[in-house]
Protein backbone atom coordinates (compact mmCIF):
# COMPACT_ATOMS: atom_id res chain seq x y z
CA UNK A 1 0.00 0.00 0.00
CA UNK A 2 1.31 3.19 -1.03
CA UNK A 3 1.68 6.25 1.64
CA UNK A 4 -0.30 9.58 1.22
CA UNK A 5 2.23 11.70 0.55
CA UNK A 6 0.77 14.32 2.73
CA UNK A 7 -0.59 14.66 5.95
CA UNK A 8 -3.46 17.32 7.31
CA UNK A 9 -3.55 18.05 11.48
CA UNK A 10 -4.84 20.85 12.88
CA UNK A 11 -3.24 23.08 15.79
CA UNK A 12 -5.69 21.94 18.38
CA UNK A 13 -5.03 17.82 17.36
CA UNK A 14 -0.81 18.10 18.60
CA UNK A 15 0.68 17.19 21.32
CA UNK A 16 0.76 20.12 24.58
CA UNK A 17 4.39 19.78 26.42
CA UNK A 18 4.41 21.99 29.41
CA UNK A 19 8.00 23.68 29.12
CA UNK A 20 8.16 26.55 31.56
CA UNK A 21 6.74 29.70 32.90
CA UNK A 22 2.98 28.55 31.48
CA UNK A 23 4.73 27.87 27.51
CA UNK A 24 3.44 25.07 26.17
CA UNK A 25 5.70 23.50 23.42
CA UNK A 26 3.44 21.97 20.48
CA UNK A 27 5.91 19.66 18.34
CA UNK A 28 5.15 20.28 14.97
CA UNK A 29 8.55 19.50 13.28
CA UNK A 30 8.14 15.79 15.03
CA UNK A 31 4.91 15.59 14.12
CA UNK A 32 5.68 15.66 10.73
CA UNK A 33 9.28 14.79 10.70
CA UNK A 34 10.03 17.90 8.73
CA UNK A 35 13.44 18.25 7.64
CA UNK A 36 14.11 20.87 5.46
CA UNK A 37 13.51 23.97 8.60
CA UNK A 38 12.59 23.67 12.22
CA UNK A 39 8.85 24.80 12.90
CA UNK A 40 6.84 24.61 15.87
CA UNK A 41 4.34 26.19 17.31
CA UNK A 42 3.85 27.23 20.83
CA UNK A 43 0.96 28.23 23.42
CA UNK A 44 0.06 30.49 26.54
CA UNK A 45 -3.34 29.80 28.12
CA UNK A 46 -2.88 32.59 30.60
CA UNK A 47 -1.89 36.19 29.67
CA UNK A 48 1.66 37.28 31.32
CA UNK A 49 2.46 33.57 30.44
CA UNK A 50 5.28 33.01 27.70
CA UNK A 51 4.56 31.97 24.48
CA UNK A 52 8.16 32.30 23.13
CA UNK A 53 10.60 31.25 25.64
CA UNK A 54 13.74 33.76 26.51
CA UNK A 55 17.01 32.79 24.46
CA UNK A 56 19.02 33.77 21.37
CA UNK A 57 20.11 31.56 18.41
CA UNK A 58 23.53 32.22 18.62
CA UNK A 59 24.63 29.10 18.89
CA UNK A 60 22.72 27.38 16.33
CA UNK A 61 22.95 30.42 14.05
CA UNK A 62 19.50 30.31 12.90
CA UNK A 63 17.05 32.79 11.52
CA UNK A 64 13.46 33.02 13.04
CA UNK A 65 10.53 33.89 11.93
CA UNK A 66 7.28 33.97 14.27
CA UNK A 67 3.82 33.93 13.06
CA UNK A 68 1.18 34.88 15.73
CA UNK A 69 -1.79 32.65 14.95
CA UNK A 70 -4.60 33.12 18.00
CA UNK A 71 -4.25 35.61 20.80
CA UNK A 72 -2.58 38.46 21.11
CA UNK A 73 1.44 38.40 22.10
CA UNK A 74 4.04 41.77 23.23
CA UNK A 75 7.52 40.46 22.32
CA UNK A 76 10.62 41.84 23.88
CA UNK A 77 13.85 42.16 21.20
CA UNK A 78 17.15 43.38 22.98
CA UNK A 79 15.65 45.78 25.01
CA UNK A 80 12.73 47.31 22.21
CA UNK A 81 9.04 45.84 23.31
CA UNK A 82 6.81 45.09 19.92
CA UNK A 83 2.86 44.61 20.25
CA UNK A 84 1.92 41.21 18.60
CA UNK A 85 -2.01 40.87 17.59
CA UNK A 86 -3.09 38.07 15.55
CA UNK A 87 -1.92 38.02 12.13
CA UNK A 88 1.28 39.61 13.22
CA UNK A 89 4.66 38.42 11.43
CA UNK A 90 8.04 38.83 13.40
CA UNK A 91 11.24 37.81 11.39
CA UNK A 92 14.82 38.11 13.40
CA UNK A 93 17.48 37.74 10.59
CA UNK A 94 20.01 38.15 13.49
CA UNK A 95 20.86 35.17 15.75
CA UNK A 96 22.34 37.07 18.86
CA UNK A 97 18.96 38.88 19.10
CA UNK A 98 17.43 37.97 22.64
CA UNK A 99 13.83 37.32 22.22
CA UNK A 100 10.99 37.22 24.40
CA UNK A 101 7.53 36.50 24.23
CA UNK A 102 4.16 37.54 26.31
CA UNK A 103 0.85 36.09 26.44
CA UNK A 104 -1.19 39.16 26.01
CA UNK A 105 -4.47 36.79 25.81
CA UNK A 106 -5.86 33.55 27.39
CA UNK A 107 -4.72 30.93 24.33
CA UNK A 108 -1.98 32.79 22.39
CA UNK A 109 -0.55 30.89 20.37
CA UNK A 110 2.93 31.60 17.86
CA UNK A 111 4.35 29.64 15.50
CA UNK A 112 8.38 29.33 15.12
CA UNK A 113 10.34 28.82 12.14
CA UNK A 114 13.41 28.68 11.86
CA UNK A 115 16.97 27.83 10.14
CA UNK A 116 20.62 28.66 9.48
CA UNK A 117 20.56 30.30 5.71
CA UNK A 118 24.40 28.81 5.50
CA UNK A 119 24.12 24.81 5.70
CA UNK A 120 21.76 22.32 5.39
CA UNK A 121 19.22 21.97 8.25
CA UNK A 122 19.74 19.42 11.09
CA UNK A 123 16.92 19.16 14.01
CA UNK A 124 17.85 21.09 17.10
CA UNK A 125 18.62 18.28 20.32
CA UNK A 126 16.70 20.20 22.70
CA UNK A 127 13.63 18.95 20.95
CA UNK A 128 14.67 15.26 22.61
CA UNK A 129 14.70 16.77 26.06
CA UNK A 130 11.82 18.60 26.29
CA UNK A 131 9.82 15.56 25.27
CA UNK A 132 11.72 13.51 27.67
CA UNK A 133 11.07 15.12 30.83
CA UNK A 134 7.04 14.80 29.63
CA UNK A 135 7.67 10.92 29.08
CA UNK A 136 7.85 8.25 31.07
CA UNK A 137 11.75 7.76 32.32
CA UNK A 138 12.19 4.43 30.23
CA UNK A 139 9.96 6.77 27.61
CA UNK A 140 12.76 9.71 28.15
CA UNK A 141 15.98 7.54 28.27
CA UNK A 142 15.09 6.13 24.88
CA UNK A 143 13.88 9.59 23.44
CA UNK A 144 17.02 10.52 24.41
CA UNK A 145 19.08 8.02 23.38
CA UNK A 146 17.47 8.14 19.72
CA UNK A 147 18.73 11.70 20.39
CA UNK A 148 22.49 11.00 20.39
CA UNK A 149 22.26 8.98 17.15
CA UNK A 150 21.42 12.23 15.67
CA UNK A 151 24.14 14.20 17.38
CA UNK A 152 26.37 12.47 18.89
CA UNK A 153 27.94 13.12 21.98
CA UNK A 154 26.06 16.33 22.75
CA UNK A 155 26.45 17.25 26.30
CA UNK A 156 22.85 18.14 27.00
CA UNK A 157 21.68 14.72 25.64
CA UNK A 158 23.96 13.12 27.99
CA UNK A 159 23.44 15.16 30.65
CA UNK A 160 19.49 14.51 30.45
CA UNK A 161 20.41 11.19 29.96
CA UNK A 162 22.26 10.88 33.05
CA UNK A 163 18.88 12.30 34.63
CA UNK A 164 16.83 10.01 33.27
CA UNK A 165 18.95 6.94 34.08
CA UNK A 166 19.46 8.10 37.46
CA UNK A 167 15.72 8.24 37.55
CA UNK A 168 15.50 4.56 36.86
CA UNK A 169 18.84 3.67 39.33
CA UNK A 170 21.13 3.03 36.62
CA UNK A 171 23.46 4.57 38.35
CA UNK A 172 26.44 3.34 36.79
CA UNK A 173 25.44 4.37 33.17
CA UNK A 174 24.25 7.92 34.69
CA UNK A 175 27.34 8.53 36.25
CA UNK A 176 29.25 7.71 32.64
CA UNK A 177 27.01 9.92 30.54
CA UNK A 178 27.20 12.32 33.48
CA UNK A 179 30.82 12.45 32.92
CA UNK A 180 30.62 12.57 29.43
CA UNK A 181 28.86 15.59 29.43
CA UNK A 182 30.73 17.50 31.77
CA UNK A 183 34.10 16.81 30.12
CA UNK A 184 32.46 18.25 26.87
CA UNK A 185 31.11 20.71 28.40
CA UNK A 186 32.17 21.92 32.21
CA UNK A 187 29.39 24.27 33.07
CA UNK A 188 27.30 21.18 33.75
CA UNK A 189 28.91 20.01 36.37
CA UNK A 190 27.28 23.13 38.58
CA UNK A 191 23.88 22.42 38.05
CA UNK A 192 24.44 18.48 38.28
CA UNK A 193 25.50 19.10 42.12
CA UNK A 194 21.72 20.93 43.00
CA UNK A 195 19.68 18.57 40.26
CA UNK A 196 17.31 15.79 42.38
CA UNK A 197 17.46 13.49 39.39
CA UNK A 198 21.50 12.92 40.22
CA UNK A 199 21.42 12.80 43.50
CA UNK A 200 21.78 9.45 43.95
CA UNK A 201 24.44 9.53 40.84
CA UNK A 202 26.54 11.73 42.89
CA UNK A 203 26.33 10.31 46.21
Amino acid sequence: MTQQPYDVVSIDELDRIPVMHGLEWRPIRRRFDVRAHGVNAYTAENPGDWVVEEHTEGNLRHQELYVVVRGHARFTLDDEDVDAPAGTFVFIEDPDVKRKAISEEPGTTVLALGASPDEPYKPSAWEWWFEAYARSPEEGAAILRDGLSEHPDHPALLYHLACMEGKLGNIGEARGHLDRAIELDPRWRERAESDEDLTAVLA
